[in-house]
């Protein structure tokens, strides 16, 4: 983060900006659950109706909607989407900067 006239510029990751531990995972599950949440409210499901797609109860998907994730791994998430008839891809490539560490993003 750098800092500017009185504010700080973030680094593109909240979770990393406030000292989350985990922050690159929580932030790829964050980015999921916004997407699994948009196809949710493009096809006008109930929580009952997206609970029957996803194959869990309504106060799970309850706790999806509201950004509650601590009980959601990143797996569960990519099958979700898998469910709702979304295809997932998943890249990985060689680190090309020795000096920082590889990281996790979903684009």
């Amino acid at each position: 983060m750098s800092k500017r006239a009185g504010f700080k510029i973030g680094s593109g990751n909240v979770f990393a900006d406030l000292g989350f531990p985990q922050a690159e995972e929580m932030m790829a599950k964050a980015v999921l659950a916004h997407r699994i949440n948009a196809i949710l409210e493009e096809r006008g499901l109930t929580q009952a109706e997206a609970a029957r797609i996803l194959g869990v109860d309504q106060p799970k998907v309850s706790s999806l909607r509201r950004g509650r994730l601590s009980g959601f791994s990143l797996e569960r998430l990519l099958r979700f989407l898998i469910l709702l008839g979304r295809d997932v891809e998943i890249v990985v490539k060689e680190h090309r900067d020795s000096r920082r560490r590889a990281h996790l993003q979903v684009a």
